[in-house]
């Protein structure tokens, strides 16, 4: 395992809620990560107490994370360790309401 993906472990881990995106809560850098974070909104997560990951800053950690997941794009969310999908996924999980069922052990809304 190289140092980076060792670190998104760690990351992916010891925290409940992670998101890999480009930017951060308040000011996110694409679309997708924007809109990643306006869906974890609406499912009531606290965006101050959501880890995010810019992986704009780290190419080792951009690159990483998609060889972690096995998925090619960002933003990338992880629940209590497992990978949840990317924005798009996030969207169809929050309009049948699995991801309110996801979140509902660490985020009570």
């Amino acid at each position: 395992m190289s140092d980076a993906q060792q670190r998104i472990d760690d990351l992916v881990k010891t925290n409940d809620l992670v998101l890999f995106m480009k930017g951060n809560a308040s000011f996110p850098m694409c679309g997708f990560s924007g809109r990643a974070i306006q869906i974890l909104k609406a499912v009531g997560v606290d965006t101050r107490t959501l880890k995010t990951v810019n992986v704009l800053e780290d190419d080792g950690i951009r690159q990483g994370i998609k060889e972690y997941s096995n998925w090619p794009t960002i933003p990338q969310l992880y629940v209590k360790g497992e990978f949840v999908g990317g924005s798009d996924i996030m969207m169809e999980m929050y309009e049948s309401g699995e991801l309110q069922q996801v979140l509902g052990g660490s985020n009570p809304a």
